[in-house]
């Protein structure tokens, strides 16, 4: 049976209240061995043979990422390549005031993954959940809403974007928060923030003027 806490999380349309939002409690990972005597366990299948297949299936995905495509693969979800600059490498501005960066800038930072609503729905299916004790408390941040703005404008004075990973870090706020924030600030006109791009590739930046 998994547990399930309530956690407070700030209210992005009125400063200083909170929410409460229900998360599930991790108690630990599963990891591939684990997996692989689950899935043998009532079929036909042996160790190796599953875990060849696993194996097989992680390079072939690796290759067709490489070469620029998602896969998909049913029932369970959506991958998709993403970018980064390699280490001590400065990002290329929008007006070509820096250097260019060439392939050998940039190198795969990570893989976005987004679950097959199958998976989603048997997962659900069979989960049965138990309330844990207590609340967990939100850490409240050190710096206003109003410090925060100002810092991504700041920041977006000196870069041509600002992501939510690079926001989360520098206002020292979890990502779902840091995700909220950003987003209510680009629906507020008067912000001086607008949003670019759509699901895994938003990003924020300076309102024209």
């Amino acid at each position: 049976m998994a547990k399930y806490f309530m956690q407070e999380m700030p209210d992005m349309r009125k400063e200083g209240e909170t929410l409460l939002y229900p998360r599930m409690e991790i108690t630990g990972t599963c990891e591939t061995d684990e997996l692989v005597e689950a899935c043998i366990k009532g079929s036909t299948f042996n160790r190796a043979e599953v875990r060849g297949a696993l194996d097989l299936i992680t390079g072939t995905m690796a290759r067709f990422m490489a070469e620029g495509r998602s896969v998909r693969i049913e029932g369970i979800g959506l991958f998709t390549p993403t970018l980064t600059l390699k280490k001590g490498r400065e990002r290329e501005d929008a007006e070509g005031n820096s250097p260019r960066r060439n392939a050998a800038s940039i190198k795969i930072g990570g893989i976005n993954f987004r679950a097959d609503r199958t998976l989603i729905n048997e997962t659900n299916t069979l989960c049965n959940l138990e309330r844990g004790s207590g609340v967990k408390k939100h850490r409240r941040p050190k710096t206003t809403a109003e410090e925060r703005l100002a810092m991504a404008k700041k920041y977006l004075e000196e870069n041509p974007f600002l992501t939510v990973s690079e926001y989360s870090k520098m206002a020292d706020l979890n990502r779902t928060t840091a995700a909220k924030e950003l987003k209510a600030w680009a629906a507020d006109a008067e912000s001086g923030i607008a949003m670019k791009g759509l699901g895994t590739h938003k990003v924020y930046v300076k309102t024209e003027k």
